[in-house]
This record gives C-alpha cells, structure tokens and sequence, in this order.
C-alpha cells in the first residue's frame, strides 16, 4: 500500500481500533502554534506530538537543529500514547506534510510497516466537512518493540565519505535560493554540501497541496538511478523527508536521510561549503 491516504480514507476507518493518529502540526516560527491549534480542534481520536519536545532530541553543538532522539527516548514516547507494533498510524499536519513525514520516516526507522501521512493536510479534512473534535484522546500506554532499520540513516562521516570518494547521490531538499547560498534565513553559512543536486520538496505536491501521483513523481526523479544509494538532506532532517516518502512511492528503494542534514554539516568548520548550482 502507498505510503499516501486520502482524508476519505482515514474517515471510513477512523474507529478501528488499531488506528492511532496523530497530529504533526507545527510551525518552526511559533513551537506552540501546533500544540494549540490541536486544543481547539482536531480529527477525532487524534493524539498530538511535538516535534521538538517529542520527536527531538535536545540542541547541542553537533547534530543540527532537530538532532533524532534516542532511539530509546523514541520508543518511550511512542508507548506512552499507546502505539504498538500492529498499530496503523496516520500522521497529518498542515504544512505540506513535512512534519507528518518525519514521523513516519521516524517510524519506519524503527521498522514499523503500517505508517501512513494523509494527504492534504487537517485544513482539507476541515473544509471537507469531516467530523473534528477538541476532546484530548487518552490511550492505554503500550510497549513498543522496534525493529531499527540502520541502513535508513547515515552520519556525517558517512557523508564525508560521499563528499570525498562517491558513491552515493546527495540531494537537498531546501528552496533553490538556499541551496545556491544566495540566502539563508536561519542557519549560520549559505550554501549546499558540495555535489549535491537540489529537489525543493514541496515539489512532490501539486497545486491544490496534494501528493503528486506515483507517475508524475517518477517524472520528477527521472535521470536518478533507482539502483544507486541516495541520501537526503535538508536544513534539520525534517523537510527532506517528503523527499524520502515521494521516492519511496516512485520506487526508489536505497533511499537514506541524513537526520543532522546542513544545520550540522556547518557545525564542523572543516566541512567544505558550495554555492550556486551542480
């Protein structure tokens, strides 16, 4: 199955009870703009996830701005709303879906199969009428076993290694500006990491905000060897994982994040820097 559901989807199994949603919903300008919007209204049943306090770990001088968290740290969480390995998740936000991605890339790192980001985003759930709820769902707490799936993640030496040998192809995922280096609104050097190409990811949506067909992506990622090692990366590993989502749905199977993405590869002064295009 897609790793993309239609809101109509989620409404005809809104009650199963292996279903757990949650709620990604986020703004990097405002951290609790997410968390309060989740109060006032949301999809019923859904529980909500902060992406700094839960689904990051702590700032520090290496790792970049939202360091994955310890994989123990992650299974606490998960447990303590009651996720389980036969769990079906659905994850949504309204920003295009970069939140709801990292969960589930987060997710299928521990090796969970059914995960799922709904298409779209809550704004289209709402205006579609769909039932909401302000009601803060209780769960019964769970355990969760993880199964971590190692070769979804690389490091920063891995990268280096990239940078220096080949062998894998480095895509960011930023705004073009960013990557050029021509502008950089938050971290301290502009610039890309040296061969990267650049995929913007809100490319993998349409118009409308929807998920582009598996056809049309393939089109997107054509010329990228499906047989090669890909590594994505972002400002702070989390809008890199539409990439990752919209390259799995194309067929893209040796698909890697690198989680510290720019924010930490800058945090090592002897990383080389490139500007303007590859």
């Amino acid at each position: 199955m897609e790793p993309i559901v239609s809101p109509r989807w989620l409404l005809a199994r809104l009650y199963e009870p292996e279903m757990v949603i949650v709620d990604c919903r986020f703004l990097l300008t405002d951290p609790e703009a997410g968390r309060k919007a989740y109060t006032e209204d949301h999809v019923p049943g859904a529980i909500y996830l902060h992406l700094e306090e839960q689904l990051s770990a702590p700032v520090s001088e290496h790792g970049g701005r939202h360091p994955l968290p310890e994989v123990s740290k992650l299974i606490t969480v998960l447990s303590k709303v009651g996720i389980n390995r036969d769990s079906i998740v659905v994850a949504y936000d309204d920003q295009g879906g970069a939140y709801a991605s990292r969960l589930w890339w987060m997710l299928k790192y521990l090796g969970h199969e059914r995960v799922f980001v709904m298409d779209e985003g809550y704004s289209a759930w709402k205006n579609g009428k769909f039932p909401v709820s302000d009601h803060q769902a209780v769960r019964i707490p769970s355990q969760y076993e993880a199964d971590v799936q190692k070769k979804m993640l690389v490091s920063m030496e891995d990268v280096q290694n990239v940078v220096n040998d080949g062998g894998a192809l480095l895509i960011d995922s930023r705004e073009s500006r960013r990557y050029e280096g021509l502008e950089e609104p938050i971290d301290p050097k502009a610039g890309h990491i040296p061969g990267a190409i650049n995929k913007f990811w809100k490319e993998v949506l349409d118009e409308q905000g929807r998920w582009k067909s598996t056809e049309v992506l393939k089109e997107h990622y054509e010329g990228i060897d499906p047989e090669q090692e890909i590594i994505i990366y972002c400002g702070s590993g989390v809008s890199a994982c539409p990439n990752v989502l919209a390259l799995e749905k194309a067929g893209y199977r040796n698909v890697k994040l690198y989680a510290g993405s720019w924010s930490d590869w800058i945090s090592y002064e002897e990383n080389p820097v490139a500007t303007g295009e590859e």
